[in-house]
């Protein structure tokens, strides 16, 4: 899956402050404290995600530098570089709003966007109820507000609106309650880390709460009137666990998917790859107490063979869960997609569907949709030292699966794949495969990615098929930069629950001529609303298509420089990850995405009727 910040994902309590500053002293101050030339000074190199300095360390051009080193070491010369994975400026959390908030939580049955679907069976679509928008209404959506996320170069947290609230996540750290007519800040909350996944709304023993995870695993439950801290947790000890996949609030529990950057690791030579396990942890709203948790590797990992760089290396591990649980309520299951394996050997629960008991973890059925795909970064080098003796292609499951009726008393499960295939399988006979559709190329960062959505008619898949090169640039301290095609990538399908057929197809749109860092790819989340798909791209477009036709309803352009309510000018970019949110007339989304060439940004944005 993809690797953003990745320091930023690693807890601050694993790492040692004393031994970055003495790495630092010894092997990097007589060039960067006083640089000359083309060197960067240290304030450019800690404007630089973690990602890209660890990638400049392990295998770019101060790998020299950095030789020696062991990776627990070059974590801590990251974290005194930059502690949260980018440097950010202190972040102002003080109240504006002058109004009195409305009471919350609001009515039961007042309408509301939950975590990443307003549904347990993530089906992302909201009701005409609820939606308050009509495939008429679209047309006429105009900006209402505009909120700064921060210094930051991505905006990818999925928004959860309830009452007079929308709670956001950054990749600051700072999480607020904003007011949902105005955009003022009600509160604001400093989490440990980058926060990468959406927020949750519920309650922790009788106290209206909102749940999230930063990007290091640690878990928070805050006051949703007040923003003060109820509890917080790290349930994995693994040092390179992460939390991208929003949690999901059920009766009293929050069930939390973990996923890991040790993957990323495994580019380099030095790294013993792989000991981590995907998993889902199952904690107690009111105390954050473990209930359960369950691997999707059953086995521990264990030593199996020397790399050509003579390092130890282990399997199994993977199987990640990048996204968000789904929920049975019918059976009591809970359901999850997995990611790839990292390491051999291969698993037959990496790229797979795995269906576990809501109040035990127990593991009732698995289904997997593609076999021996063990992959880690180590494949893309010229060395392949850490790359499993049968490399898989990288078709991991970045999005959940959505749960549907087809009528007559049948279900199925419908998810889309990085491989371009769409499948859906029957959750009550263990998951047996009902059809499977191609709907785009595969690749790593191709089919369909981060999330698809369902009227309950059909289902609507995005594609990605982003193609990314490189070009060197003397300026960057990686002496290259990624760069982006502008003629490839992108789409979107209607396909028919029932049988899988492709009911319609709308066509990716043509980035700008004079837009650069641009791709027509369709890589973030859809969501849909009675006769409306919306769909965003790496173009920096959010477009409402025609549920019916795929006809483009309503078309904007979120890559400007916005005016916002909290002061400082905020900016658009790509759109990837979450989808918009669709409550009570508005629309919500986030703009910026300066990942893989994307065009970064900071923003979340809100759209209403007419502005109004």
């Amino acid at each position: 899956m993809r690797y953003v910040c990745l320091f930023a994902l690693i807890m601050p309590a694993l790492l040692s402050a004393e031994d970055g500053v003495a790495i630092y002293k010894e092997r990097c101050a007589s060039c960067h404290d006083k640089p000359e030339g083309r060197v960067p000074s240290i304030a450019a190199i800690r404007a630089m995600s973690g990602e890209a300095i660890y990638i400049a360390l392990s295998m770019g051009v101060m790998k020299t530098r950095a030789e020696g080193l062991s990776t627990p070491q070059i974590f801590s010369l990251i974290g005194y570089i930059a502690p949260t994975g980018q440097a950010h400026p202190a972040v102002d959390l003080t109240p504006t709003c002058k109004s009195q908030a409305a009471a919350f939580p609001p009515a039961a049955g007042s309408p509301q966007w939950d975590g990443w679907s307003p549904s347990p069976t993530n089906s992302r679509f909201q009701d005409a109820a609820a939606a308050k928008l009509s495939a008429s209404d679209v047309g006429k959506l105009k900006l209402k507000w505009a909120f700064n996320l921060g210094d930051v170069t991505i905006a990818r947290s999925q928004p959860a609106i309830a009452g007079d609230r929308v709670f956001i996540a950054t990749q600051t750290g700072a999480v607020y309650a904003l007011d949902v007519k105005t955009g003022c800040t009600r509160w604001g909350f400093q989490t440990g880390g980058g926060n990468r996944s959406g927020v949750t709304i519920g309650d922790a023993g009788g106290t209206p709460a909102v749940f999230l995870s930063d990007g290091g695993a640690t878990m928070y439950a805050l006051n949703a009137e007040s923003g003060e801290l109820i509890w917080k947790v790290r349930p994995s000890d693994h040092f390179a666990t992460a939390a991208t996949g929003t949690l999901r609030f059920y009766k009293g529990v929050v069930y939390q998917p973990l996923a890991s950057f040790e993957e990323a690791l495994g580019g380099d030579p030095k790294a013993e790859c792989c000991t981590f396990r995907g998993s889902v942890v199952a904690l107690d709203a009111a105390t954050g107490k473990k209930i359960w948790q369950t691997f999707t590797i059953p086995e521990a990992p264990k030593p199996t063979r020397k790399s050509p760089a003579g390092t130890q290396l282990y399997g199994p591990s993977g199987a990640a869960v990048w996204s968000s649980p789904t929920i049975d309520e019918a059976l009591g299951v809970l359901y999850v997609a997995t990611g790839d394996n990292y390491s051999d050997p291969a698993t037959n629960t990496s790229d797979a569907i795995l269906a576990m008991d809501l109040k035990t973890g127990e593991l009732r059925w698995s289904q997997q949709l593609t076999e021996k795909d063990a992959y880690n970064t180590g494949c893309s080098t010229p060395a392949r030292s850490n790359c499993p003796e049968n490399a898989g292609p990288d078709y991991d499951f970045g999005q959940p699966p959505i749960l549907v009726s087809l009528g007559e008393g049948k279900r199925a499960l419908v998810i889309g794949q990085k491989s371009g295939m769409v499948h859906a399988v029957d959750p009550d006979q263990k998951g047996k495969i009902l059809w499977q559709t191609r709907a785009g190329e595969g690749s790593a960062l191709g089919g369909s990615q981060w999330g698809s959505a369902s009227d309950g008619k059909n289902v609507f898949v995005a594609i990605s098929n982003i193609a990314i090169g490189g070009v060197a640039d003397p300026k960057s301290p990686l002496g290259f930069r990624m760069t982006l095609d502008p003629n490839k990538g992108g789409g979107l399908h209607a396909l028919d629950l029932k049988s899988g057929k492709i009911v319609w197809t709308a066509k990716p749109a043509p980035c700008a001529a004079d837009r650069t860092d641009c791709s027509p790819a369709q890589s973030a989340a859809v969501t849909a609303i009675p006769g409306v798909v919306f769909s965003g791209s790496v173009d920096g477009h959010l477009r409402a298509y025609s549920a019916s036709t795929g006809e483009v309803l309503w078309d904007t352009d979120t890559e400007c420089e916005f005016p916002t309510v909290n002061g400082k000018p905020a900016h658009g970019g790509s759109m990837d990850a979450a989808g918009p949110a669709v409550v009570n007339g508005m629309v919500f989304v986030n703009s910026g995405y300066g990942q893989w060439g994307g065009m970064p940004g900071n923003v979340l944005l809100a759209y209403s009727v007419n502005g109004q």
